[in-house]
């Protein structure tokens, strides 16, 4: 409780474990839900609707999409240049 009143909040449980440790508990995790069978699957309706989410979440940053348009045409003009140089 004091830590709480003083503002400053020590991590407890898992996420107070290093990230190695925390990747290889949640793998172990997730190999025994597919094991017993109650490891959500997604179908294709679904996966294909999260990914329709995600896309509108991030698109609405505008910012963030003009970045990757920037670097997308940076990559590409880079690419192009390298294709189109005489071989020595």
């Amino acid at each position: 409780m004091a830590q709480e009143e003083k503002g400053t909040k020590r991590l407890r449980g898992f996420a107070a474990m290093d990230a190695e440790k925390q990747r290889q508990i949640a793998s172990k995790g997730g190999k025994i839900a597919h094991q017993r069978g109650n490891a959500h699957e997604f179908t294709t309706e679904e996966a294909r609707e999260a990914g329709r989410k995600g896309g509108v979440a991030v698109s609405r940053d505008r910012k963030h999409m003009a970045e990757i348009g920037r670097l997308g045409g940076e990559a590409r003009s880079q690419s192009r240049g390298q294709q189109q140089q005489p071989p020595q």
